[in-house]
């Protein structure tokens, strides 16, 4: 029996800190699933493992990517399930971490499969969004399928405003005459593991105190000068993300220097708020406060593969 031991929580909460001390338990390797620290060109702004956490468990998919080329959630998925076995050949367990619930998701579930695009339809999308800007995708979502628009809106609204998503879902609207809804858990994806899921949590003020101090170091880190040398690609897909966007915003002359730093802190807050109501919907996930002894996480798993090896 293989387990893949999957931590999720809110940003800041100590998933990392958490991963390396199982990892260095079990003797296994890490999985990132955090669909920001794939990029290698963003380090600061996505809390990317520093040099010593990395030496201190074998990462994977940490800035393996560029914020320059195509990276799909379907990608990552392949890419990830290929590693998963490859690791499960020596060793019983492998440890998936991240914040992204989409990108967990899809390693413990699957993906579903969409039909192909004709490319004169994404065109024709994709020149509508230049022209009309991301209001047009939004009208088209909620008249082609206004159950998911509907959705969206209530658990995920930051995705109403992601270009790249919001085209994806319009362009099979348009090309299948069908709801993009439609297409989803229309396939049970068989895996080859035993997700063991692990979720960290807190009192919401620890953990907003916790984004507080993150910011607050990130900055002094040298968040600014990253922002600053990521600036001319600020319309990259990558880079539509808490930390960068407030700071494009600064550099355009629209916020002062402090308020884009409250923006973060504020943006990084709701995100936080997001991720938990993602995670907390699997009701398989063991929630542990961030500060537990570990060693009750560890016998927890031990729990678990000792009834799978009954």
């Amino acid at each position: 029996m293989k387990y893949l031991i999957t931590i999720v929580g809110p940003t800041a909460i100590g998933k990392t800190a958490l991963s390396i001390a199982l990892a260095q338990h079990f003797k296994c390797e890490i999985i990132s699933c955090d669909s920001r620290q794939f990029f290698k060109e963003m380090t600061i702004g996505t809390a990317v493992p520093d040099q010593e956490e990395l030496a201190a468990a074998k990462h994977h998919f940490i800035q393996n990517k560029s914020i320059f080329g195509k990276y799909t959630v379907g990608d990552y998925e392949k890419e990830a399930l290929a590693k998963i076995e490859e690791l499960f050949q020596n060793n019983d367990f492998t440890i998936l971490i991240g914040g992204s619930g989409l990108y967990v998701d899809a390693v413990l579930k699957g993906f579903d499969e969409f039909p192909e695009i004709d490319s004169k339809v994404r065109s024709e999308v994709n020149l509508n969004y230049e022209k009309s800007g991301i209001k047009y995708l939004q009208e088209q979502l909620k008249k082609l399928d206004p159950d998911y628009f509907q959705k969206i809106s209530l658990e995920n609204p930051q995705t109403l405003q992601n270009p790249q998503r919001m085209m994806r879902f319009t362009e099979v609207c348009i090309a299948t005459g069908k709801p993009y809804s439609s297409f989803l858990n229309q396939k049970k994806n068989n895996r080859n593991f035993t997700p063991v899921l692990i979720g960290l949590e807190a009192e919401r003020e620890i953990i907003y105190n916790r984004i507080n101090e993150r910011v607050a170091i990130m900055m002094n880190k040298g968040l600014l000068e990253e922002a600053k040398a990521l600036y001319p690609n600020k319309t990259l897909n990558a880079l539509q993300t808490v930390g960068y966007r407030e700071l494009f915003s600064y550099f355009d002359g629209d916020f002062t220097l402090p308020f884009a730093i409250d923006e973060i802190k504020k943006n990084t807050r709701r995100f936080s708020k997001r991720q938990l109501t993602w995670f907390k919907r699997n009701e398989n996930t063991k929630w542990f406060d961030y500060a537990v002894n570990r060693k009750e996480i560890i016998n927890y798993i031990d729990e678990i593969a000792k009834q799978g090896h009954q």
